[in-house]
């Protein structure tokens, strides 16, 4: 054993009192990272390991508006067994002569054949089965109808016995975002329901459970080259990726929240370096003792380096403890709030991102410090307290510098979505700088500001810019975490208005769905003779995916998460007239009796993410033909327009022939709206009818759970600047000890004393959260009006209190760390001098 560990193993025996802060640091920051990266990664081992139940086999083929072909049917059949099942929307009631029935309620229906499921079991309440005229509800349903076993259920034409509440439905999670619950039907009950007709929207599937000997590989490609054949534009997928919704939901919201983290773990590495520097100050003798015994700088940098990787590691490894039971801990508390449970074990991927980020930040912010300490000279450390220190060599500086770029190169190369990521890391380092830079502008206007003329108000304001005041620390630390925290108060309170203020004035009563083609007169007629004044819009519909840009196939482009107008299918339509809350970019609108070669209009944003311009082409498959149309004019669509928008726009002459159907908005007072529902699902069975209220519900829902954990992972980063100020206080007791000795003995009392301190803290206080209010806002804007195209409406009462409470956070700890120099007695104090 090397004499520079055995120094730092004895000297650790007197305990860890001094390295406390470092630790705290690294848990919370390691903890953090471990954690979010330990449930995204098990989440996504739990969707893998559960692929096939999932997915509901080993690979599928998906059609959009259209049923499989006896060749699809066929190649399926040659690969194993295959169950095939459909999805659409449909209202459903109890039958109008059963007690309480009558009110449609619009629900996601899956109609399944007898294979169904071909991996895993389904579970009724009570112990009963979907068969020939039976329907499952999911709980939410069936409280919805209160239903239970026996109750007639009213679905189209169809009249359905309700078999039971589903309790376990192995591919719900692959189901992905509804407009309603979800209720499960037979496969033969579909066409007596008569829910499909000319231009409805519905989703057909074959699934395949393959057999001995054929390799999922295999079945992918065989089903690939029938979806192919015909220009149908069908999707296949295998068990590896058996929900890609939710697979990417849980990857881009992981890696925002372990970027988050990372963040407080930066704001943890300055209170590391606080830790340190206080550790070190504590030891100043011991390391003046060494030497003087003949120590030189490289043995005493060694022991204490090897002391500050013992207690990292420990604490690293704590952290890691931590993040390591999160899974299982958010499994056991929100475990219907996840798509499927996370998979057991260890997440070690995730744990060692976690461990390298720790031990890196630690040791980047701790050899400044330490190497401040181990190059003075013994008598320069006895008068460390008035003795300015010197920069570090330039190789502590390049070992500082290498390690962070490390750091920032690994989460670039790990991250799934490179450019979101730099753009982040660049929008948090340009923060700290701009954070850094004002922290310099307080302590450079506080040296130069004119001296109040009260002696605790120029003793506040000179230990703002005082030798080794913690003035830039704090501010960077504390003002790091209260911008976040300000930042998404103004984004949820800019949210919320927008709702309260655009929602009754915009927002239609229902958005109406799959109107039969032939009908669309009577449901104008019904909604007038139910609700009059009522305003109804009817649009044709239609959907169809992209095949090509300019002759080039869809799926030869390179398309990043921009480029969205490429994945799956589209909705699509035709119009003569320029479409309201639209903006017309560039070309021309074509006149309202244009017959010629097919002209589109899309969305701006999409044409520029793929580059196109007036005149070039893109084809579209509509129900098997393909369809080649210049592009005419781009639109600004306003999205929040709560009508109905179409990325892609076609004009008149290239869809009527084909078969499609009808939507509308309606709008109606909303004691009426209940009259308008019952009346439309009942003259129009295969029509769903969906109330914007209920949709805008489930929004705000995700929308909380998604805030909540942002809020959680933010915390982290406000807890760490709590750290760093504790850090700070721990690094400056020393100096604040001394003060506070002359000060009483020059005849001050230890409540004047006190007042200047919280004459100092209250200052520090005004000014960091008053930069948090002035960025976190700022970045509230952008996100609000650049990004999120909306309205500036903030909630400033909500920011304000937010900010406020950072303040007095930073007020209180200021002085209850402070306390124990306040309370020190002179004699002592000037014994140990």
């Amino acid at each position: 054993m090397s004499l520079a560990l055995r120094l730092a193993l004895r000297e650790l025996r007197g305990g860890l009192a001094g390295l406390r802060i470092l630790a705290v640091c690294l848990v919370l920051g390691v903890a953090a990272l471990a954690g979010v990266g330990s449930l995204a990664s098990a989440i996504n081992a739990g969707l893998a390991e559960r692929g096939q139940f999932l997915m509901g086999g080993d690979v599928a083929l998906r059609l959009s508006g259209r049923m499989p072909s006896p060749q699809q049917r066929a190649a399926a059949a040659e690969l194993g067994i295959v169950g095939e099942v459909v999805k659409l929307r449909g209202m459903v009631s109890r039958a109008a002569n059963d007690a309480g029935g009558g009110d449609a309620v619009l629900a996601e229906v899956k109609a399944v054949d007898a294979t169904w499921p071909l991996y895993g079991r389904v579970v009724l309440e009570g112990g009963g089965k979907v068969g020939p005229g039976m329907a499952a509800a999911q709980p939410a349903l069936a409280d919805k109808l209160g239903l239970k076993r026996g109750d007639r259920l009213q679905l189209g034409q169809a009249t359905l016995i309700f078999a039971g509440t589903l309790v376990e439905e192995p591919d719900r999670a692959a189901d992905g975002f509804g407009f309603g619950p979800g209720l499960v039907i037979d496969r033969g009950d579909l066409e007596r329901a008569e829910l499909i007709t000319m231009g409805s929207l519905y989703t057909s599937e074959l699934r395949v459970k393959t057999k001995a000997g054929v390799s999922v590989g295999a079945a992918r490609a065989r089903l690939q080259a029938v979806a192919g054949a015909s220009g149908n534009g069908g999707r296949v997928r295998d068990r590896t990726n058996g929900a890609p919704g939710t697979r990417n939901f849980v990857n881009q919201l992981g890696q925002f929240l372990s970027l988050v983290g990372l963040t407080a773990l930066v704001v943890a590495g300055v209170g590391v370096a606080g830790g340190v520097s206080a550790y070190l100050g504590a030891r100043t003798r011991t390391i003046a003792t060494l030497k003087v015994l003949g120590a030189d700088s490289a043995t005493v940098r060694a022991v204490y380096l090897w002391q500050l990787a013992l207690v990292s590691s420990g604490a690293v490894l704590l952290g890691l403890a931590i993040g390591a039971g999160t899974p299982a801990a958010v499994a056991g508390l929100a475990a219907s709030s996840l798509p499927v449970p996370p998979a057991t074990g260890l997440q070690w991927g995730a744990l060692a991102q976690a461990a390298y980020y720790g031990l890196a930040i630690a040791l980047a912010f701790a050899l400044w410090p330490l190497a401040q300490g181990a190059a003075m000279p013994a008598a320069r450390l006895l008068r460390s307290l008035t003795e300015q220190r010197a920069r570090p060599d330039a190789t502590t500086l390049a070992i500082i510098a290498a390690t962070g770029v490390s750091v920032l190169a690994l989460v670039v190369l790990l991250a799934e979505q490179q450019i979101f990521v730099m753009g982040f890391l660049g929008g948090a380092i340009g923060l700290i700088a701009v954070l850094w830079l004002l922290a310099g502008a307080v302590k450079w206007l506080a040296a130069r500001a004119p001296k109040p003329k009260g002696t605790l108000a120029r003793m506040a304001l000179a230990n703002l810019h005082r030798p080794g005041a913690p003035t830039r620390n704090l501010v960077v630390a504390l003002g790091l975490g209260l911008t976040l925290f300000a930042t998404l108060a103004t984004i949820e309170g800019n949210l919320a208005s927008q709702i309260d203020r655009t929602i009754p004035a915009k927002a239609p009563s229902f958005f109406v769905l799959d109107i039969p083609n032939d009908q669309k007169d009577a449901f104008a007629d019904v909604v007038a003779r139910t609700a009059p004044g009522a305003r109804t819009v009817i649009v044709p519909s239609l959907r169809g995916p992209v095949t090509a840009v300019n002759g080039v196939a869809a799926e030869k482009i390179k398309a990043g998460p921009e480029v969205w107008i490429l994945r799956g299918d589209r909705g699509l339509s035709y119009a003569a007239d320029f479409p309201d809350a639209n903006t017309l970019v560039s070309g021309k609108w074509w006149p309202r009796d244009y017959s010629g070669p097919p002209l589109v209009s899309i969305d701006d944003d999409a044409a520029t993410a793929l580059g196109l311009k007036i005149g070039d082409s893109i084809g579209v498959s509509v129900l098997g033909v393909d369809i080649t149309a210049r592009i005419a004019n781009t639109r600004k669509i306003d999205w929040q327009s709560l009508g109905f928008n179409f990325a892609i726009l076609f004009a008149p002459g290239a869809l009527e022939a084909a078969p499609h159907g009808w939507m509308a908005t309606v709008q109606v007072a909303p004691d009426r709206e209940r009259a308008v529902a019952k009346a439309l699902s009942a003259r129009f069975p295969t029509a769903s009818v969906v109330r914007v209220k209920d949709v805008i519900l489930q929004v705000q829902t995700l929308l909380g759970q998604l805030s909540a954990a942002i809020r959680a992972a933010a915390s982290v980063t406000v807890a760490a600047g709590i750290a760093v100020l504790i850090g700070a206080l721990a690094a400056g007791a020393r100096a604040r000890t001394y003060d506070a000795v002359l000060l009483k003995l020059l005849g001050a009392t230890r409540g004047q004393v006190a007042a200047a301190t919280l004459a100092e803290y209250g200052l520090l206080a005004v000014i960091v959260s008053g930069l948090a209010l002035m960025l976190g806002s700022t970045a509230g804007w952008f996100v609000v009006t650049q990004i999120f195209k909306l309205e500036w409406t903030p909630d400033w009462p909500r920011v304000l209190i937010t900010v406020g409470v950072g303040a007095v956070v930073t007020v209180v700890l200021g002085l209850a760390g402070n306390w124990q120099a306040l309370s020190a007695r002179p004699a002592t104090v000037l014994r140990q001098l």
